[in-house]
């Protein structure tokens, strides 16, 4: 396939994405399961394209999963982002060292 056909259809697609939502909520959306719906789908796009990397990341899976479960932890408890991230670091350094 030529490069130029797929920088074509690279740009189509990132302009549809752009447009559809523009032509299809021409008006504010009034319906509260619609709205709730779209404030959540950055959040779970960032989910599912992160972690799958934290489970590959390091030596192995399971430092990944460990490094995961004291990122959950810190921010149950209500650490902040910077807390969250130091404290994953640290832990997969760590657990590394260890498996």
């Amino acid at each position: 396939m030529s490069v130029y056909v797929q920088i074509l259809v690279m740009a189509l697609v990132t302009y549809a994405v752009r447009v559809i939502p523009l032509t299809i909520f021409r008006r504010p959306v009034k319906s509260r399961f619609i709205r709730s719906f779209l404030y959540y789908v950055p959040y779970a796009t960032l989910s599912v394209m992160t972690f799958p990397a934290i489970l590959q990341a390091g030596e192995g899976w399971l430092v990944g999963l460990i490094a995961f479960m004291a990122a959950i932890i810190t921010a149950l408890i209500k650490g902040s982002l910077p807390l969250v991230a130091l404290v994953t670091c640290l832990t997969a350094y760590l657990s590394a060292l260890v498996f």
